[in-house]
């Protein structure tokens, strides 16, 4: 068995509309199709999925795992994402490999935005994202 690579992330999410919303409108990603029950972002690579929660508790305070991007310019993309009111779980920090926040979704996934400056992810802590310094 080989497994060739993440084909998507799903994320079970309380409401379909604002989810859609938050991910498409407010962080601009590209929306690859959408329904009632499934919607996807983004047309080649890895796809960010969203599906309805069959149970509320089915969707967590969103701490058991993190969705990642890469941003060009971290201070026009958090400057951008404070006038759109988005909670931030940590604040932008630099860090030895460039620029890293964390933000929020509407059910409380977490987030990881971060500015690359290094061609080495040394240094990278992405459990790290759990202060709030």
């Amino acid at each position: 068995m080989a497994f060739k690579k993440v084909g998507a992330v799903i994320l079970l999410v309380s409401s379909m509309d604002k989810s859609v919303k938050f991910y498409r409108d407010t962080l601009g990603l590209q929306l690859k199709s959408k329904s009632k029950d499934w919607t996807e972002f983004f047309k080649d690579g890895t796809v960010l999925a969203l599906t309805p929660a069959k149970r509320k508790s089915m969707v967590s305070s969103g701490t058991g795992m993190l969705v990642g991007f890469m941003v060009g310019d971290m201070d026009a993309t958090v400057k951008e994402l404070k006038a759109k009111k988005v909670k931030f779980f940590k604040k932008p920090k630099d860090e030895p490999f460039g620029k890293h926040a964390v933000i929020e979704d509407p059910d409380g996934h977490l987030i990881s935005i971060a500015e690359i400056k290094t061609k080495s992810d040394e240094g990278f802590d992405m459990l790290g994202m759990f202060g709030t310094d």
